[in-house]
């Protein structure tokens, strides 16, 4: 199992939900939830690791929880 730093660049209360690969450690990830409560975060982790095949409990925030950039850490086995 190997931990990758993944950077990612967010959009909340978007129309749709996306995930775009920009570079092999970068994701533009769009959301339907207002960054408020933490709801926008916490649907940006559950598409992440939807993304990479992996349980929500692999992916850490790093940093960036008040910020459109954020970077997580992901257990990619």
């Amino acid at each position: 199992m190997s931990a990758r730093i993944i950077k990612i660049r967010a959009t909340t209360d978007a129309k749709k939900e996306t995930v775009r690969v920009i570079s092999p450690d970068t994701l533009a990830v769009s959301v339907k939830e207002k960054p408020e409560h933490n709801l926008a975060n916490e649907r940006i982790v559950e598409l992440v690791a939807l993304h990479f095949n992996i349980p929500v409990k692999k992916v850490r925030f790093l940093k960036g929880r008040r910020s459109p950039s954020k970077t997580f850490l992901v257990d990619i086995p």
